[in-house]
């Protein structure tokens, strides 16, 4: 089964994601835009997922459980859930590492808590979008302790991307997926034939959630999304 995915997008809980990104609306816009499984990732914080599941399944939407997540050296992974309650999980770790400094919001922009009948239930304080106090490594083990799987997030991208952070990929941390930003170049070495690869929208606006057209062939659900991040590739095909 192939499935037409976007699974890197934030809601109106990240500071820097427009107000219209609510629950409803992004469920609604994706499957306007005929996708079949999102991701809902924002910043530190799982805490509008309980609202984007309910209207992932009105809408007939797949919905894998996700959170982006900043690390110490400043970048960004993507980790990704089969179930609501261990991005809920993760969610609450990170928040005890999250910097006590609040948000501004007339610089920042809010930072929303919604129902899934995109009824505002309260605003996070603190600004999401700092790093944790928790590195790379931390970060790593803890999403795969719940279950999870890690994504390095846009790495071709010169802000919060893992190889202009630190230079290059840590064999060590065991990644078998890599996002990168479609419309952003790869460095001529970057050797990509034996990871899965995402192209998402890393999407701020309605606007801007991904046309249908990148797809996972695996089976509909969000185990079979997540085994599929988790596997690394064997032999030479991309993807």
């Amino acid at each position: 089964m192939a499935l037409h995915y976007d699974l890197h997008i934030h809601s109106c809980l990240s500071p820097c994601a427009d107000a219209d990104m609510t629950p409803g609306n992004i469920c609604a816009m994706a499957r306007l835009k005929g996708l079949d499984v999102i991701a809902v990732t924002d910043h530190q914080s799982a805490g509008n997922l309980p609202a984007v599941a309910a209207c992932a399944a009105r809408e007939g939407l797949l919905l894998l459980p996700g959170l982006e997540v900043c690390t110490r050296e400043e970048v960004h992974v993507l980790c990704y859930f089969a179930g609501l309650e261990d991005a809920l999980r993760m969610g609450a770790w990170c928040h005890e590492r999250l910097p006590d400094i609040p948000n501004r919001p007339a610089y920042f922009g809010e930072q929303t808590y919604m129902d899934e009948h995109d009824r505002v239930t309260g605003h996070e304080p603190r600004l999401l979008i700092m790093a944790l106090s928790a590195g790379l490594d931390e970060v790593c083990r803890q999403a795969r302790a719940l279950g999870g799987v890690p994504v390095p997030a846009h790495i071709n991208r010169g802000e919060n991307g893992i190889l202009a952070a630190l230079g290059f990929l840590p064999p060590e941390e065991g990644f078998a997926a890599l996002e990168i930003s479609p419309d952003l170049p790869l460095p001529d070495d970057l050797q990509l034939s034996r990871y899965r690869v995402l192209r998402s929208s890393d999407a701020h606006q309605l606007g801007d959630i991904a046309e249908r057209g990148q797809v996972i062939a695996v089976q509909r659900s969000a185990q079979a999304v997540l085994a599929w991040l988790g596997a690394m590739l064997t032999d030479k095909a991309e993807g």
